[in-house]
């Protein structure tokens, strides 16, 4: 028997990614291919605009716009960071009203 390969009639080819799969790779096209993209826009206005003035105005307002969107990004995975550490504290105050200790104690690790 022959191993099929590439996207044609394989039958080990995904046919529909799983839901976290394009979810990850739409994050991703927003995180990053948005912005190179407005930011390359931007180059070529600044570049190819016959009216060089109008040419450098939208052309840097293109490329400010796209460093904008990166650093909302970035600013908004900042502040999810956040909300994970507060909750693992949460967590851990959580098993401390539990069980009286705390859970990563170093003394109850060495047997102490």
């Amino acid at each position: 028997m022959e191993i099929q390969h590439g996207h044609g009639l394989s039958p080990w080819h995904e046919r529909n990614p799983p839901p976290e799969r394009k979810r990850e790779r739409l994050l991703f096209a927003v995180r990053y291919v948005l912005p190179a993209l407005i930011f390359v826009a931007g180059l070529l206005e600044l570049v190819l605009d016959s009216d060089r003035e109008r040419g450098i105005d939208i052309g840097c307002m293109a490329m400010g716009a796209a460093i904008a969107v990166a650093l909302l990004n970035f600013f908004f995975r900042m502040g999810v960071s956040g909300d994970e550490a507060r909750q693992r504290e949460e967590d851990a105050r959580a098993y401390f009203d539990r069980h009286g200790r705390w859970p990563d104690d170093p003394r109850i690790r060495g047997g102490a």
